[in-house]
């Protein structure tokens, strides 16, 4: 919630500030002055103290409205509440207004706006009648958008206005919320990938306690631990008290690799190969995160979300959850980057931590427009994994054009060598649900070809 109060030219009693709110007379204002100073002046002329008294009132009430409401524009707050602040593409979110007259008198009529992009449609405008002495006014609208991004909601526009109608002064307050719009996901089906030995979705846990007693690696016993996990073998050989290492849980590792190369995509709007290539991208990440999966993102760039620590994946828990949103908030704002090559990319799987020999780690990708180097660059990917799913989207079936100068191998011989090289690699073209695909890639309908190996 934002809230605060309306801030202006300057403060109370600020002169700069009340020849700013002269500004805000209005036509029926200026006309009082006017038809004031006439008769005051026609009553100077013609000896008429009467006329001279109804002329300096005529003339003094716009000018002690002006002050009035310089003075009470302190005396008005107001507060915003975004529910909820983060909504996927095409979803409404609700922004709630409340007004409180905080001062001892009453307002006049009160004309709200508050600034939205047009992206989320119309500016939202209300009249509020006489607010009473301490009274508030709640008002209410929704904002929804096509386009993923981050909005910014105000600032706060007040218009005041004195029951006479001859002064309106425009205000702003200083507080603004900001709409995260995140892809849109659809629900996957719990498929079993390549690579997932251990079932899907379960975290692979590894205990050196029950690879039997030849392979037990014990530690030496601290104080505390349970003397019941003593291992007396161990004991014996190294003359001094060992005991069981604990059972090591492991949570199966997946990185979902996003390309963002200018160059790979051509395009944009809501049905452009780069947004579906994002919006599936982000079905993903869910997906593997509610099956149980560390998750990272990656992109082209080698950034790694949600960090670099632990290799730049998630962990367990309340943070989990975390990372999931600033994966989400990520995928919100994502653009297109400068970068020629998938190199960084190729870096940051080879050294990512899905361990020694590819270790638990599953790789999922989304390519655009590819050459022959990084073609084979991304074969290569898939040497560092247990399991490389690849979706291959060809931007001309989308109707763009590959930029100038770049050699795009053609979209069979890309799948053809992914899949040589171990990757399980599916076409995603126009009109074709992610489901779908998702399903394809779990039930085997392409071929694989060989495993990947170690370098």
């Amino acid at each position: 919630m934002g809230a605060g109060a309306p801030r202006g030219a300057g403060g109370p009693g600020d002169g700069g500030g009340l020849r700013a709110s002269l500004s805000g007379l209005t036509t029926r204002g200026r006309s009082f002055v006017a038809a004031g100073i006439a008769a005051a002046a026609c009553a100077y002329v013609l000896g008429q103290g009467a006329l001279l008294r109804v002329g300096l009132l005529l003339a003094l009430l716009p000018l002690i409205c002006v002050y009035a409401l310089h003075r009470t524009r302190y005396r008005v707050s107001g507060s915003r509440r975004l529910t909820p602040g983060r909504v996927p593409a095409g979803a409404e979110a609700r922004v709630q207004l409340r007004m409180d007259n905080v001062s001892r008198l009453p307002t006049g009529l009160l004309m709200l706006q508050d600034r939205v992009p047009y992206v989320l449609g119309p500016r939202p405008r209300f009249v509020l009648d006489r607010v009473e002495p301490g009274g508030r006014r709640e008002v209410s609208y929704r904002v929804r958008s096509d386009l993923r991004g981050r909005y910014p909601l105000g600032p706060l526009q007040l218009r005041l206005t004195d029951p006479f109608g001859l002064v309106e002064l425009t205000r702003s307050f200083s507080t603004y919320d900001t709409l995260t719009v995140i892809p849109r996901t659809e629900p996957l089906p719990p498929v079993r990938l390549t690579g997932e030995s251990n079932g899907y979705g379960d975290g692979s846990r590894r205990s050196l306690a029950l690879a039997g007693d030849d392979d037990v690696i014990p530690r030496g016993y601290r104080r505390g631990d349970d003397l019941r996990r003593v291992h007396w073998r161990s004991t014996a050989r190294y003359g001094e008290l060992m005991v069981r290492r604990e059972e090591q849980p492991q949570r199966s590792r997946a990185t979902v690799l996003l390309d963002t190369r200018r160059l790979a995509f051509d395009g944009a709007g809501p049905d452009s190969a780069f947004e579906w290539a994002v919006s599936a991208a982000a079905s993903s990440l869910v997906h593997v995160l509610e099956q149980g999966f560390s998750t990272r993102l990656l992109t082209d760039t080698g950034n790694s979300v949600p960090g670099e620590g632990g290799g730049g994946f998630s962990a367990g828990g309340q943070e989990s959850a975390e990372a999931a949103g600033l994966m989400m908030d990520t995928l919100a704002v994502v653009g297109h980057s400068d970068g020629a090559g998938l190199s960084r990319a190729y870096d940051a799987v080879r050294g990512g931590g899905f361990g020694e020999g590819g270790g638990d780690g599953l790789l999922i990708a989304f390519f655009g427009d590819l050459d022959d180097v990084q073609t084979e660059l991304a074969a290569k990917m898939r040497q560092r994994t247990s399991g490389a799913v690849a979706f291959v989207l060809d931007t001309g079936a989308w109707g763009g054009r590959p930029e100038p100068g770049h050699d795009v191998v053609p979209l069979e011989e890309r799948l053809r060598r992914l899949r040589d090289a171990g990757w399980t690699a599916l076409a995603a073209t126009p009109g074709v649900a992610f489901g779908e695909l998702w399903r394809q890639a779990g039930a085997g309908r392409v071929g694989t070809g060989t495993s990947g190996g170690r370098e």
